[in-house]
């Protein structure tokens, strides 16, 4: 009776989208309202990021059932968004109630996809590992036609789709996805894993890959060694992102302060994450600037209670750590442009390996026929490729097929941290810190 009641609800009150290019000179201004269900805001993040968006500002309310988010965006060289196609698609997704995000926590099967079959690998990360994959999965025939790997604290995810390299399509004999499966497992466990390595086949249905990473990595506990001070800040932006929670007495709620470095799509590893945590965000800001953005939470468990304990505070600050800090541009940022073929990216990571470069992100694509990766690769200490390294590496690659896009040797400091405060404290008359009590101050 209350699933068709907030059915009701919902029909009575359609979700509206106002989509503005005039009242702001440099952002075009969205506007949503919609009746209130859990994960609508990360709904809406995703449309946004998908679209390779840049989310610059943000204000999120979702109080008394009814939900009220403004954001400011931009295409990603800065400008507003004035694609007919793309207003057009933003404005019937998000007004579309229908467009529910997929549920993503049921046990993976052993079917593929219409299109491709999808692999999800997790383990101990270790020098090569990707090579050794890619060379396992070309031996058995199957061309990767995109996939998505992060490292985080040690341990190594991926989101894989593959084809037979014949038909290309999906792979479907049962034989042949079990012999898969044993070999890539293999791979992962190595000769010292400490934890148990996994290698699944997802089910049918579409699956947001970055989104699935980031709940595999959550599962696989990366947040774990994650370095902290003794109050459980990272202070230096660094070495981390600022993260504070605090409890608001006035209001009960749960404030969440992070100060980080911007990046593209750092809205939504953080709001992914405070949802598969099954927490609500009820009122926030987003505010970017020149490197540095900065976001305000104000947040309740999916029971209606704030964080009640020192060590779920703890937790959460571990958690938006490693959320933040798995898609970070940690490394030499290699792009390779070229003809797909079967056994391409095996060829490029067994040259990352013998040139002793670690990879410790990548972004794997292809399509009509061309292959478009991106690699972010240090050497084997962690430290920065040296110069002749990726000379030789081009090189053997071939001409004009393998490009540096972003050197981090080059990278600008953040500016030292100056007026940033509590931007809700006006609209929660939070006039003095009193009212704001640590959680460890619970008795």
């Amino acid at each position: 009776m209350d699933d068709e009641y907030a059915k009701l609800i919902r029909r009575m009150n359609p979700p509206r989208v106002v989509i503005d290019n005039d009242s702001c000179e440099n952002a075009t201004i969205i506007q949503v309202d919609s009746v209130n269900k859990h994960g609508i805001l990360l709904q809406v993040v995703q449309v946004l990021t998908d679209l390779n968006l840049v989310i610059t500002k943000a204000y999120i309310s979702s109080d008394g059932g009814w939900f009220m988010d403004v954001f400011n965006v931009t295409d990603q060289d800065g400008n507003k968004v004035r694609d007919e196609e793309i207003i057009s698609y933003i404005q019937k997704t998000l007004e579309n109630d229908e467009v529910l995000l997929p549920s993503l926590r049921g046990t993976v099967g052993l079917m593929p996809s219409e299109e491709h079959t999808s692999i999800e690998l997790s383990g101990t990360d270790r020098p090569g590992l990707l090579s050794e994959v890619c060379a396992v999965l070309a031996d058995l025939h199957c061309n990767v036609v995109n996939a998505a790997i992060w490292t985080h604290n040690a341990r190594a995810a991926a989101v894989v789709h593959v084809v037979d390299d014949v038909t290309d399509c999906a792979i479907e004999d049962p034989k042949r996805l079990a012999t898969i499966k044993k070999l890539l497992r293999n791979v992962l466990k190595g000769n010292n894993d400490l934890k148990t390595a996994k290698m699944t086949l997802s089910p049918p249905g579409f699956t947001h890959r970055e989104r699935r990473l980031h709940q595999i990595m959550f599962d696989d506990r990366d947040y774990v060694k994650v370095r902290k001070t003794e109050q459980g800040n990272i202070e230096d932006l660094k070495s981390g992102p600022c993260i504070t929670v605090y409890y608001c007495s006035e209001k009960d709620y749960t404030v969440i302060t992070m100060r980080s470095r911007d990046r593209p799509k750092l809205l939504f590893d953080i709001v992914c994450t405070l949802t598969d945590m099954q927490y609500v965000v009820f009122h926030g800001v987003v505010h970017t600037g020149k490197n540095e953005a900065y976001q305000e939470f104000y947040i309740r468990h999916v029971d209606g209670l704030p964080i009640s304990s020192e060590a779920e505070r703890e937790r959460v600050i571990l958690c938006l750590e490693a959320a933040i800090e798995r898609r970070t541009s940690e490394g030499l940022e290699l792009e390779l442009c070229t003809e797909d073929r079967l056994g391409l990216l095996s060829d490029i990571t067994r040259i990352f390996r013998e040139n002793s470069l670690c990879i410790k992100r990548a972004e794997i694509s292809t399509q009509g026929g061309k292959a478009k990766d991106i690699f972010y690769v240090t050497d084997v200490t962690g430290n920065p490729v040296e110069q002749k390294t990726v000379d030789s590496i081009c090189e053997q690659v071939g001409p004009n097929m393998l490009h540096v896009k972003w050197n981090p040797c080059h990278s600008e400091k953040l500016p030292e941290e100056g007026t940033i405060s509590y931007l809700f404290g006006s609209l929660f008359k939070v006039r003095t810190l009193q009212s704001l009590k640590l959680i460890g101050s619970y008795t």
